[in-house]
């Protein structure tokens, strides 16, 4: 249990602070903040930092009351990573809740009797797709650490939305609406919990401001808030091993697989970028490729002072992500199971020789993974074959700055919208198996980094991020939901607040600009005609894509000490201050 000398002091300023929430807007006066991408998550952890709670404290509530709320993103039965900065140590540490693969998976788990990878939506509405949920093992571990309230309350606001209910959201509806046909109505397509949850008897979907309940819900909260780990040794886990094996397309969970999980601390992964250092989650994570965006950039010829108007920033942004996305595709995997160059991905030579593929002259001629292994201070023997995993959204972000100054960035997930569509104890199952590449081998018979084995950790594009200013105090957190793409909404949000001179607000505003691979994807609606134009001329091949939906959420630190929020309009973002 972390220091509480701050704490009386502020349970007694607490009692005459009002909170505020602001949908979307910026908020620019309040040393205490939350910015989450549902009102009533943002409501449970100001509850909780008035309370004199910490950040994580407000993490594992905002967390408990998102897989009610916004199961379409994450849950309890999920897994994510939290990166977490102590203002008295002026220290980043990440808490990683990734979740693992059954001891009984083998790399052609995803292939069928042909040797070809099956299907997708068969993949993720399965059992196979499950991985043992990382979630309550990552707050439990993050509040032995950190807490300063007792466990058990951080569950009480759930509880009460899930026994007394909760209006179904806008964005929710929308989600039921757009892939509930993908949601097992019969036996026969698979359990149908879900269809029974979000359609009524005529089976037609709650509309929005339905009030849901969710007892099942609340029962489960009930276990965990009294034990955490009953949640891996007792019936939930035996349930959620059950709903695995049930057929369809049955996976290899057991209850002995659960009962394994631990969650782990870890040092930050950092990287330098002007004065500052950016930090965020190790693999299995790729937030190595934030930094490397970055580094690439500092390294490159370097943006005009025009910011974001220059499409010729733009098109140096894009080739950025184009190298760190190749070099990404290429090594990150589980560092439990295989040898990632970290240290190479972001030495200071081997940026600069990344850079110096990016020419203001023409736009790259090939795009391929780089040799970091040259710069790295161990080698190997491994040679990895050319990635296959599939780019899939979803996933949720919030961030929050506690009284003590201490700071949580976290992105949760259940992979896929809705998971695997199973439920058990209220909560949607992960399908997070299908981040591993399908396919082991490439088409040379090399071995891909991130392909299935037996305990490994998907690779995950989660990249949470904390800036720290050339004191080493906080400056700015972010991150956002989004898949692969999350990787680019996030070097996007920093390089517009600190390259471009933007707002939080007016950078998280900006076009959605994904490069990974040859195609550039850029936002249609939110980027004008002009610069999809402009950068094509340059040569680049640009998509106008409807399907950049990040959930952005940041915190800036201000000279002054005060700090300024922003949320994502393309989703339910609030700021909430105290």
């Amino acid at each position: 249990m972390r220091r509480n000398r701050f704490l009386c002091l502020f349970i007694f300023t607490s009692l005459f602070a009002c909170s505020n929430q602001k949908n979307s807007t910026e908020e620019k006066s309040s040393q205490v903040m939350v910015v989450t991408a549902n009102p009533l998550a943002t409501e449970a952890g100001l509850e909780i930092l008035r309370a004199g709670g910490s950040a994580v404290d407000a993490a594992v509530a905002i967390e408990a009351v998102l897989s009610l709320v916004e199961p379409q993103s994450s849950g309890l039965a999920g897994g994510g990573f939290m990166v977490h900065f102590d203002a008295s140590e002026n220290a980043i540490s990440v808490f990683d809740g990734r979740e693992t693969a059954p001891s009984a998976a083998t790399k052609d788990m995803f292939l069928d009797a042909n040797n070809q990878p099956m299907g997708f939506l068969n993949a993720k509405n399965s059992g196979l797709s499950t991985g043992v949920p990382g979630m309550v093992a990552m707050l439990s571990l993050a509040h032995q650490d950190q807490g300063l309230l007792q466990w058990p309350v951080l569950f009480d606001r759930a509880t009460q939305l899930a026994t007394d209910g909760f209006h179904i959201s806008p964005r929710l509806h929308g989600m039921v609406q757009r892939f509930g046909k993908y949601i097992p109505d019969t036996p026969e397509k698979g359990p149908t919990d879900a269809h029974e949850y979000f359609f009524d008897d005529q089976g037609q979907p709650h509309p929005a401001g339905y009030l849901l309940k969710n007892p099942a819900y609340a029962k489960t909260l009930k276990i965990i808030s009294a034990d955490p780990t009953a949640f891996y040794t007792g019936s939930i886990a035996q349930q959620i091993a059950e709903m695995v094996q049930r057929t369809p397309r049955a996976g290899r969970l057991t209850a002995q697989d659960i009962a394994a999980y631990q969650a782990l601390k870890h040092p930050a992964l950092c990287q330098t970028y002007k004065t500052m250092q950016v930090c965020g989650a190790p693999p299995s994570s790729s937030w190595v490729a934030v930094g490397m965006i970055l580094g690439i950039l500092e390294n490159s010829h370097g943006f005009s002072d025009k910011g974001a108007t220059d499409p010729n920033n733009w098109a140096l942004f894009a080739q950025a992500q184009q190298l760190a996305y190749a070099d990404r595709d290429q090594y990150v995997a589980d560092t439990r199971q295989v040898d990632v160059p970290l240290q190479g991905l972001l030495h200071p030579d081997y940026l600069a020789q990344r850079a110096s593929l990016i020419t203001k002259d023409k736009v790259l001629s090939s795009i391929g993974a780089g040799d970091p292994w040259k710069y790295n201070p161990t080698t190997t023997a491994q040679v990895n074959g050319k990635d296959a995993t599939q780019d899939v959204h979803g996933t949720t972000h919030f961030v929050i700055v506690d009284a003590q100054g201490d700071v949580v960035s976290m992105t949760a997930t259940v992979e896929s919208i809705f998971g695997t569509t199973r439920m058990v104890g209220g909560m949607f199952l992960n399908n997070q198996l299908t981040d591993f590449s399908f396919r082991h081998t490439d088409a040379n018979g090399l071995p891909i980094a991130n392909a299935v084995a037996s305990n490994k950790k998907p690779r995950s594009s989660m990249s949470p991020s904390i800036v720290l200013d050339n004191k080493g105090q906080f400056l700015m957190a972010t991150g956002s939901p989004g898949g692969n793409n999350i990787i680019a909404y996030t070097a996007k949000t920093l390089i517009g607040v600190f390259d471009w001179g933007l707002s939080p607000q007016q950078a998280v505003d900006l076009p959605n600009l994904v490069a990974r691979g040859k195609k550039v994807r850029l936002e249609k609606g939110a980027a004008p005609q002009s610069l999809v134009k402009a950068l094509q001329d340059v040569g680049l091949d640009v998509d106008a894509s409807r399907g950049e939906n990040s959930g952005l959420s940041v915190i800036l630190r201000k000279p002054d000490g005060s700090l300024e929020g922003a949320a994502d309009k393309r989703r339910e973002g609030v700021i909430g201050t105290l």
